[in-house]
């Protein structure tokens, strides 16, 4: 799929990496709708990068959020081309650390975030995608998902994001396979290390 012209959802779009596929959806022609927690981060990106983008504050936790986020690009741009899922969280905790065993509430919004609100975000606008007339390859939409280098080395402080984004890499490949038939392509990226507010939040 060519990014000129197509219009693409990006969640985590206020910093890192979901910023930097906004700015270069952008440079390449196509249109962007931010999604971010950070309304202010997502302000700044959106202005940063002018006509071509919107912006709408969303957790994509939240059923309504989500419905809402697809309801306005829609509403922008006519219809939804893309989907990219950059938001998420990276605590480091032990099991069994200083203060006693990992937090369960610490645990939980993390796989809340990382992985089940991925799944809400693709389920979404898939939905959305496999109501549009498909384009002249037979295409009508992709999705893109970050796991991580940790779903498959995963290190010590890491159980709670490691297995968040080993579910994202579990689901991919059911998910692509049944979406197929709508000419919708999934697909998921587990990058290494680099410069992002999110990494440079962990500990050492």
């Amino acid at each position: 799929m060519k990014i000129k012209d197509r219009v693409f959802l990006i969640t985590g779009a206020g910093s890192g990496l979901g910023a930097a596929v906004a700015r270069m959806v952008v440079a390449e022609g196509g249109k962007a709708m931010l999604l971010d927690v950070n309304g202010d981060a997502l302000a700044s990106v959106a202005q940063e990068l002018g006509a071509a983008a919107r912006f709408l504050k969303t957790d994509v936790t939240s059923e309504a959020d989500g419905q809402a986020a697809i309801a306005a690009a829609r509403d922008a741009f006519g219809r939804i081309d893309g989907l990219v899922n950059c938001a998420g969280v990276a605590p480091g905790e032990k099991v069994v650390g200083r203060d006693g065993p990992h937090a369960l509430e610490r645990f939980a919004r993390t796989v809340s975030i990382n992985l089940v609100g991925t799944f809400n975000m693709i389920r979404l606008a898939a939905d959305a995608m496999s109501k549009q007339d498909a384009d002249a390859e037979g295409e009508r939409g992709v999705i893109v998902n970050t796991a991580s280098v940790a779903a498959f080395d995963g290190q010590i402080g890491q159980a709670a994001y490691a297995a968040s984004k080993s579910g994202v890499v579990g689901m991919t490949l059911p998910i692509a396979r049944e979406l197929a038939r709508f000419g919708i392509r999934v697909v998921t990226i587990a990058p290494g290390i680099f410069a992002t507010p999110m990494m440079a939040a962990m500990p050492q």
